[in-house]
C-alpha cells in the first residue's frame, strides 16, 4: 500500500469508528453522542445556563437549545428560569437521565481524550499539526466543527423511534 492509500485508510478508520460508536450509543441509550455529552455536562456542572453549556461544549447556543428541546421532549431534562436573574434559564437533569448516564458507554471522544492526554507534548503537537494539515488538504479548514466526535448534525434526533418519526416527517408519510 502506498502512502496516500495508508492515509486514506487511516481517515476511513477514524470515520468508521466514529460512526460505529454513534450507532452503539443510539442502540444502547437511544441517544446521540452530543445528547449524552450535554447530559454529562449538565450533571457535572450542576446548575448551568444554556450559555454556559454552549461555552463548555464549544457549541452555539442555538445548537445547545435544539439538543435541549429534544431531550426535554423525552423527559430527560427540564429548564427553569433563574429566581435571581429572570433573564437566565438553567437546565437540569431528570432522574431518568441520571439513570441513563449511569449505564451509558463512555463517549468515544472521552476515550480518545484519556489516551491523547497520556502522550508526550511533542506527540500531541505532531498529531494536531498533521490533522490540521489534512483538514487543509481536504479544503475543510473553513468548515465549522465542534470538538464532538459524531457523524452528521449535532442537534439531530437520536433513538430509533425518533429516527422513524423524522423519516415520516421528511417523507410526508
Amino acid at each position: 500500500m502506498n502512502s496516500i492509500e495508508e492515509v486514506l485508510v487511516a481517515l476511513r478508520r477514524v470515520i468508521r469508528a466514529t460512526d460505529l460508536h454513534s450507532k452503539h450509543l443510539a442502540k444502547t441509550t437511544g441517544l446521540t453522542a452530543p445528547q449524552i455529552l450535554l447530559l454529562q455536562t449538565i450533571r457535572d456542572k450542576g446548575e448551568v445556563t444554556i450559555g454556559e453549556l454552549a461555552n463548555e461544549m464549544s457549541l452555539s447556543q442555538a445548537t445547545v437549545t435544539s439538543i435541549l428541546d429534544r431531550l426535554e421532549k423525552r423527559g430527560l431534562v427540564y429548564r427553569e428560569r433563574s429566581k435571581e436573574d429572570k433573564r437566565k434559564v438553567h437546565a437540569y437533569l431528570t432522574d431518568q437521565a441520571a439513570e441513563i448516564l449511569k449505564e451509558a458507554p463512555i463517549p468515544l471522544q472521552e476515550h480518545f481524550a484519556r489516551q491523547f492526554s497520556d502522550l508526550q507534548d511533542w506527540e500531541q503537537t505532531m498529531i494536531i499539526s498533521s490533522l490540521q494539515r489534512v483538514a487543509q488538504m481536504m479544503d475543510a479548514q473553513h468548515i465549522d466543527a465542534s470538538p464532538v466526535l459524531d457523524i452528521g448534525m449535532l442537534d439531530r434526533q437520536g433513538g430509533a423511534a425518533e429516527k422513524s418519526q423524522l423519516f415520516h416527517e421528511e417523507s410526508g408519510q
